[in-house]
């Protein structure tokens, strides 16, 4: 049950909003990215067009690429640059059929920003709560947002209560490639057949 929660606050706060074209702080990105996502989730229209709405904003706003690479780990360095173009349209289709799939389990989650740590000019951790309600614990998560372009923020991690879920995804990537000799062909298949499922 709390894996299932986990997974399913993991592709929700995924959903972001941001088309800005200035400057903005990392804390302010998030939460206003949250807000956006609540509305959403919130509006009086079908499943599919909550999913599609929200398909388009995580496509402008997450680093499905930067996760999709970090996923592959060093694998990626024995790639050809058509495998490399192969796991990238697989692994967006993956990542956006993941949380899209998991949407109708949720409704308007209220998510507060708390504060930020500044790592490097290129990383900055946002600290936030998943408020607490009758039916669930208050939740803490945070966002490891990519900075080195300060107009086009980027979200590349969430880390829930501890646990980070591109390194569980990494991880598991892993675990498919090792129980096949390194074949990347065994990943691409994986994903093909829960992206057609």
């Amino acid at each position: 049950m709390k894996k299932k929660l986990i997974l399913t606050l993991f592709f929700i706060t995924f959903l972001t909003n941001s088309n800005l074209a200035y400057s903005i702080s990392p804390d302010v990105f998030i939460q206003s990215t949250v807000n956006r996502a609540s509305q959403v989730l919130s509006e009086n229209i079908s499943r599919e067009e909550k999913i599609n709405k929200l398909k388009l904003i995580a496509k402008e706003t997450v680093d499905i690429r930067g996760v999709g690479f970090y996923s592959l780990g060093s694998a990626r360095k024995n790639l050809s640059n058509e495998q490399i173009n192969i796991y990238s349209d697989l692994f967006e289709q993956y990542f956006l059929k993941s949380f899209s799939s998991r949407l109708a389990e949720y409704t308007n989650p209220e998510i507060e920003v708390k504060d930020k740590e500044v790592l490097n000019e290129n990383y900055t951790i946002v600290k936030s709560i998943l408020v607490s309600t009758s039916e669930r614990p208050e939740i803490k998560i945070d966002w490891r947002v990519y900075t080195k372009n300060k107009n086009n923020p980027l979200i590349r991690d969430l880390i829930i209560e501890g646990l980070s879920l591109a390194r569980t995804q990494k991880e598991e990537f892993s675990s498919i490639l090792n129980s096949n000799d390194g074949n990347i062909n065994s990943l691409f298949k994986k994903l093909e057949e829960f992206s057609n499922n």
